[in-house]
C-alpha cells in the first residue's frame, strides 16, 4: 500500500516541482502552477484531470477515482491511495497532472 510519503517522493522526482503548504496540507507545484495536493487525511491525493475524463475515470473505476462535492466544479480528481496497483500507477497519474500544470520548455521532450 502506498502513502502520502510515496506520493511525495515521487512528486519531488518530476523537474522543477517545489513543495508548498496551503490550506495546512503539501502541495505542489511546477513553473508557480498546482498539479497535486494532499488532503489532510492522507488517505487520497488530487490531481489535475480534464473534466471529461475525470468522469471516464470515475465510472471505469469509482473505487480508486472520486469528487468530493465542493470539487465537483474543478478540473481536478481524487485518487485514493489504497486502490493504487502499482508504483508505475502512481508516477503515470502524477505525471499526467504535473504535464498539465508544466511550461512546455518542460514538457516538450
Amino acid at each position: 500500500m502506498f502513502d502520502a510519503d510515496d506520493v511525495q517522493r515521487v512528486a519531488l522526482s518530476l523537474p522543477e516541482t517545489v513543495e508548498k503548504e496551503r490550506w495546512g496540507h503539501p502541495t505542489f507545484d511546477v513553473a508557480g502552477r498546482m498539479f497535486l495536493t494532499i488532503p489532510d487525511d492522507q488517505t487520497s491525493f488530487a490531481v489535475r484531470c480534464p473534466r471529461f475524463d475525470r468522469e471516464e475515470l470515475i465510472a471505469a473505476e469509482p473505487h480508486k477515482f472520486w469528487v468530493p462535492p465542493h470539487e465537483a466544479a474543478s478540473a481536478w480528481v481524487r485518487v485514493r491511495l489504497d486502490a493504487l496497483e502499482d508504483p508505475q500507477e502512481l508516477h503515470d497519474i502524477l505525471t499526467d497532472s504535473w504535464r498539465q500544470a508544466a511550461p512546455g520548455r518542460l514538457t516538450d521532450t
